[in-house]
């Protein structure tokens, strides 16, 4: 079983392992070993929940497109942050790029995907429970 399993990883690129392992659910509290914990409150989208990330996920949901100098000027970072963090968000197919040329000067933009949207939503709901959940305590 283990062979099989080494196989599969042995053809994912390091980007699509990085990917998958960040979009698993983060847990801060394991809701068997506490008592106080609240299954599913505390579970959070590990890819969104980086800042940067969150950033422009949040950025793009309230705006159709936002070119790569929109979305740097925002999250005032450069280009390399900005590079790597959408990218990660385009390879989890949360967001899209789009590149094209205004005469010869070439325009990035990115869209948020409808899954994209909808792990927001999740990622927000979370929280949302997550502050509901302390301000009952």
């Amino acid at each position: 079983m283990a062979k099989h399993s080494s196989a599969k990883h042995a053809s994912e690129s390091p980007r699509e392992r990085e990917a998958a392992r960040e979009s698993r659910p983060l847990r801060s509290l394991d809701s068997e070993s506490s008592e106080h914990a609240e299954p599913g409150a505390l579970s959070l989208d590990r890819l969104i929940h980086e800042r940067m990330r969150l950033g422009i996920v949040s950025a793009l949901a309230v705006n159709d497109t936002l070119t790569f100098n929109d979305l740097k000027r925002l999250m005032n970072t450069t280009d390399g942050n900005l590079s790597v963090h959408a990218r990660k968000l385009e390879d989890a197919a949360y967001i899209t790029c789009t590149k094209s040329f205004e005469g010869r000067v070439p325009r990035t933009e990115y869209r948020l995907t409808v899954s994209g949207r909808r792990a927001l939503e999740r990622y927000l709901d979370h929280m949302e429970a997550l502050i509901r959940a302390t301000r009952e305590r």
